[in-house]
């Protein structure tokens, strides 16, 4: 499976005409927030496979209609569900550790609530998550600095207890000419910064 994954930044390979044609084939878009609703859709409207997204922390993922605020149409909000496709098990968790007031601050009990979401499911079936879809980082290389850009440390519980193979996040900037987007963590989960778009392999 191919995961084309966006985040944080309207990218103009994506934004454009030619896509989805300018891009290898790929099963499934993940979007990983700060991304505007109108973008979305114009990327569900282009595609044939399904889109799913988190909330970030900038209330982006909205558009109007008729004057008032709704969630974009053709894409699933994966905030606090799971999602199966082609035998694989998506679960989502959008927004921020707190760092100020408004949309998309979470508390760390908030977060810990939604990693702990899917245990039930794991104690009656046995099986994990293949793939968490977040817009904050784990705590590790991909997170920032500063305080607003710290990984929510509930997401390190949730690979404890799920054990996905991928983690997709975005919010923290990826700077330089060749900045280091992904890395693997000690438990063997791969976490990707999902920053403008990137293609890979599941």
């Amino acid at each position: 499976m191919r995961l084309l994954v966006l985040s944080d930044q309207v990218h103009p390979h994506i934004h454009s005409p030619r896509f989805p044609e300018n891009l290898p084939p790929f099963d499934l878009v993940l979007a990983a927030g700060d991304l505007p609703g109108a973008y979305l859709e114009y990327v569900a409207t282009k595609v044939r496979v399904p889109v799913l997204f988190v909330p970030g922390n900038h209330g982006e993922e909205w558009v109007l209609e008729e004057g008032r605020r709704k969630r974009p149409g053709g894409v699933v909000n994966l905030h606090g569900r799971l999602f199966r496709h082609q035998g694989r098990l998506f679960y989502g968790i959008g927004g921020v550790p707190r760092y100020r007031e408004g949309e998309g601050q979470l508390s760390e009990g908030e977060l810990l609530r939604l990693a702990l979401k899917p245990f039930p499911r794991r104690l009656l079936l046995g099986h994990g998550v293949d793939v968490l879809l977040t817009h904050a980082p784990p705590p590790g290389p991909s997170a920032g600095e500063d305080f607003a850009h710290r990984g929510a440390r509930a997401f390190l519980l949730f690979h404890r207890l799920f054990r996905p193979r991928l983690h997709v996040h975005g919010h923290t900037p990826l700077l330089g000419a060749n900045p280091e987007r992904r890395h693997r963590t000690p438990l063997g989960v791969e976490v990707v910064h999902a920053q403008g778009y990137a293609l890979i392999a599941l």
